[in-house]
């Protein structure tokens, strides 16, 4: 039996991780044999090391030790700290990204260089590629394995991986003009999920690039505020309504050096400024010749546009255009995308109401329930698997369906969340799941779901980290709520340990509420649940209107008026909350980031007064002018069409018809936020501070969107607890 130890929030945020190994960025070699990810040190959780598993073996084993290649940690260059921070992995070191070539070489990226690991009979080898002052990232082998490529200093280049010699494939940056090649902008990386600005054929015959030029976006300049010294970053930041960058695309011929510019924008769509660039597919047509397809959006988002481009034998010339997606509030981005020579293009859109799979003009699926990716098409046996919420909201699950159409066949384990690489030929899928009372676990299937082999069981057994406090595990319990205008809201409830229904519990709402994110989910809860259900708090979450994975009626409710029909939900969950006879309706709080950061405000503002105790905000969002283009205008509208959502969505908005004390308030923001900058904070201090509102404040040096770091957490959370401890236990 295993001793029980009260849950600190120093080992919180301690090595190993609570919730024990998680493999990630899982892939499978070009030949199946093997099964590559990243994975945590049990030293140090936030570096990561590459690791296979043999498929025929069934070993798994370390193939790269980040620290072998990367002795000292390096300064990241201003470019792969952005990129980081979009792709939301800024607090990882050492390897968190490769890229397979051939069955027995991988491309990896450490410190700034390229490293090519080779596998052989003897064990893994690495050559380092590039050892330049410069820093090299986005890192991918071209389809063959004949080129490594990358981008440095806003050109991209490759290196022939048999000779060894390095050429440049795009015309060189013109930072004084601000105009970069094979790069993605800020909103591509921020808010399309596009993070990178070139591509390859699929032979490697041909290499298309975007043309950067941000002399349009407006500098908002940015304090970089550290611990020992203040820099003043001139951000290209394009603010809602503001000009965006324009975005060039041209496709080289690797065999010539040719170039040609791919003219995808629309006449009718206005200027250049106000169309996105937003995906990129190469299909295999016949031996040597190629269709590019170039998804495009308008500046309203109610359209994604599809230009085709034929490259091949008989030259290059432009095929045509058609429609993707039309919307009347706005379209959701996708990656799903699948061609085969000769067949329908599959992909899926929103259409109907919710994501459905298309082939052509054939539907595939179909209901009311929401596809959530392709996985993979299997042309031979013309079958399609892809993830999708369709037994319930709170589970994702893989599922498989004919290309001809027909029921969808559930294919994982109900009661679990999941996520699927699927094997190139379509006969394995590598699944990871977990439950409310089974941290994540990762597994090789067979196509029907049977379990071949464990990669990472991480078993809850006495040697798991989690094992001395395990006695102590509380599981939320899911319920419904009706909103406003019928539609089902879901919620989840976390009770403390040793629960007494007698007793009254303070309450802790966790609080999002934006678009694209769902929160109640049944899967393995954040140990910081955890932590605030032991230090006896009732946590609750509700997914509010405008929320994900519920189809657009759900999403659309917010189209022009954000922070309104979420905040009314938020509220129903607190009445509701308030109404259970153990909680005690005088001790209830409110926490959020980011977009619910801005939720916590915003609900604050419009609650009765009294209805909260008190309430942290981290990096919130206070005025969507202040946000960017392609996400704020995607439910808004510009500043210039909408000026009464604007104004009525801002928290200033409310905070000037505050009648009554304002809820005990904390502001947190890093102070060299990107992201959410700065100044939506220190516009609020300065507001809060003229009206003699008062309220707590606690700010990090040299911290972005996310507040990095073992340290930092234990004093973030450290911060919160003693701020809602003192509101909310404050007596007891």
């Amino acid at each position: 039996m295993v001793d029980q130890k009260p849950l600190t929030i120093e080992r919180l945020y301690a090595s190993p991780s609570l919730s024990g190994p998680a493999p990630s960025g899982v892939q499978y070699s070009p030949d199946g044999k093997r099964v590559t990810f990243l994975k945590a040190r049990e030293d140090e959780a936030s570096r990561y090391d590459l690791w296979q598993f043999d498929v025929a073996k069934g070993e798994q084993s370390m193939l790269v030790d980040s620290k072998l290649l990367e002795p000292e940690e390096v300064e990241l260059s201003e470019e792969e700290k952005a990129l980081r921070e979009r792709k939301r992995i800024a607090g990882r070191k050492g390897i968190v990204d490769y890229d397979w070539g051939t069955a027995d070489t991988i491309l990896v990226p450490l410190g700034g260089d390229l490293h090519l690991v080779t596998l052989g009979a003897d064990g893994p080898s690495a050559r380092q590629l590039t050892q330049t002052d410069a820093f090299e990232y986005d890192a991918k082998v071209s389809p063959g394995g004949k080129f490594a490529s990358f981008v440095r200093e806003g050109a991209v280049y490759a290196i022939d991986l048999a000779s060894g010699e390095e050429s440049r494939l795009t015309p060189l940056a013109e930072p004084e003009n601000v105009i970069s090649y094979g790069v993605a902008e800020f909103v591509a990386q921020e808010e399309m999920s596009r993070y990178t600005g070139y591509w390859w054929s699929p032979d490697s015959r041909y290499l298309a690039y975007t043309k950067v030029d941000e002399s349009t976006v407006d500098i908002i300049p940015r304090f970089d505020i550290r611990a020992e010294d203040v820099a003043v970053i001139e951000q290209r930041y394009p603010r809602a309504g503001r000009p965006n960058a324009i975005v060039d695309l041209f496709v080289r011929d690797m065999a010539t050096g040719d170039t040609v510019e791919i003219d995808w924008r629309r006449d009718d769509w206005g200027p250049a400024t106000d169309q996105y660039l937003a995906r990129v597919n190469w299909q295999t047509e016949k031996r040597g010749d190629y269709i590019l397809s170039v998804q495009h959006v308008d500046r309203d988002q109610t359209q994604i546009a599809i230009l085709t481009h034929y490259f091949g034998l008989n030259g290059a010339m432009p095929l045509n255009r058609w429609a993707h997606d039309t919307q009347q509030k706005w379209v959701n981005l996708s990656y799903d995308w699948s061609a085969h020579p000769g067949r329908d293009i599959v992909y899926t859109h929103e259409e109907s109401g919710h994501r459905h799979i298309t082939a052509g003009i054939r539907e595939i699926t179909s209901g009311d329930w929401d596809v959530a990716e392709l996985a993979l098409v299997r042309w031979e046996s013309e079958t399609v698997f892809f993830t999708a919420y369709k037994d319930t909201p709170l589970e994702r699950h893989l599922y498989s369906v004919s290309l001809k159409g027909g029921e969808p066949t559930r294919i994982t384990e109900l009661g679990k969340s999941w996520s699927i690489t699927m094997s190139p030929d379509g006969q394995s899928f590598v699944g990871t799941s977990s439950s409310p009372t089974q941290p994540s676990q990762t597994g090789l299937y067979k196509a029907d779901g049977t379990l071949i082999t464990w990669i990472e069981e991480n078993a809850l057994d006495k040697s798991h980290p989690y094992a001395p406090y395990l006695a102590d595990h509380t599981v939320p319990e899911y319920g419904t709520l009706t909103a406003e205008d019928g539609q089902t809201l879901y919620y989840s409830m976390q009770l403390p340990p040793n629960f007494d229904p007698s007793k009254k519990y303070p309450a802790l709402v966790e609080v999002y509420g934006g678009p694209h994110v769902q929160t109640v989910t049944r899967n393995w809860e954040r140990m910081s649940d955890q932590f605030y259900s032991r230090e006896g708090y009732v946590v609750f979450r509700l997914d509010n209107r405008g929320s994900s994975n519920r189809g657009k009626k759900f999403e659309d409710v917010i189209y022009r008026q954000t922070g309104g029909p979420e905040v009314r939900d938020q509220l129903l969950g607190v009445e509701w909350l308030k109404s259970q006879p153990f909680i005690d309706a005088d001790r209830v709080g409110i926490q959020g980031w980011s977009y619910g950061g801005y939720m916590t405000l915003m609900t604050i503002l419009q609650a009765p007064e009294g209805t909260f105790a008190a309430a942290v905000a981290g990096a919130p969002v206070t005025d969507w002018s202040l946000y960017d283009t392609f996400y704020t205008e995607r439910y808004m509208d510009t500043p210039q069409d909408n000026p009464d959502g604007y104004e009525k969505s801002s928290v200033f908005y409310h905070l000037d018809r505050l009648e009554g004390e304002l809820t005990p308030l904390m502001l947190i923001h890093g102070m060299a936020d990107d992201n959410v900058t700065f100044d939506n904070t220190t516009r609020l201090m300065a507001e809060l501070q003229e009206k003699g509102l008062m309220f707590d404040l606690m700010t990090y040096p040299g911290q972005r969107h996310g507040i990095r770091g073992e340290a930092l957490q234990v004093h973030l959370m450290k911060t919160r607890m003693a701020f809602l401890d003192r509101k909310l236990k404050d007596g007891e």
